[in-house]
């Protein structure tokens, strides 16, 4: 693999042990230098927008990422645009990060040609692919992929969500990121407003 920088993307709503995991275990095994964390302002593939706003997010991937030099948590999709992967490809690009390369898992990945412009974002990147064991996808002509096997993350944003709408507190998440969802109300029972870092500041 050529790239020593990769784009990681992602809602992170909110980041967690597993999102870590897969970004070191990356950089190990294919030599990357700068793991590249760009929480999604909004992205369009969601059905629905995600829960925490967008600075929360943010800062709770700065939190988590904080210990690790080789990763770095981007603001480069915030406003009030939906986040499309070429645009930050190309972004990216532009700022001199030539080669580069996606993380992503196998399930996103099997939907890349229904992305805004996907033809161009198989010829500009190189991709670290997240499989699981006896999971297929396909792969578009011309997409240079790389697999990352024998990960065993059966962790999800939705399950941290809702294990935490329950009231419990031993979720997967480091503990600086737990520490500022409990002190900013996030991921609270039906009813209750989220208070963002903002408001509070």
């Amino acid at each position: 693999m050529r790239a020593r920088s990769v784009l990681f993307g992602g809602t992170f709503d909110p980041i967690h042990d597993a999102h870590l995991e897969v970004a070191r275990a990356a950089a190990d095994r294919f030599n990357i230098e700068k793991v590249l964390f760009v929480p999604a302002a909004n992205p369009p593939h969601k059905s629905q927008g995600a829960q925490a706003p967008y600075e929360d997010r943010v800062r709770m991937a700065e939190l988590a990422c904080a210990d690790e030099p080789r990763f770095v948590v981007s603001r480069i999709e915030q406003g009030s645009k939906q986040s499309y992967s070429i645009d930050t490809i190309e972004k990216l690009l532009a700022a001199g990060i030539c080669p580069l390369g996606f993380l992503i898992g196998a399930d996103a990945f099997s939907e890349i040609q229904t992305w805004r412009r996907w033809a161009d974002v198989v010829r500009l990147v190189e991709f670290i692919v997240v499989t699981r064991p006896g999971a297929v996808c396909a792969t578009p002509e011309g997409a240079r992929v790389y697999e990352l096997a024998g990960l065993d993350l059966p962790v999800s944003s939705s399950d941290v969500r809702l294990r935490l709408i329950r009231g419990e507190k031993n979720v997967p998440v480091p503990v600086s990121v737990l520490a500022y969802i409990f002190e900013h109300h996030l991921y609270q029972p039906p009813g209750q407003k989220p208070v963002s870092r903002s408001q509070t500041s």
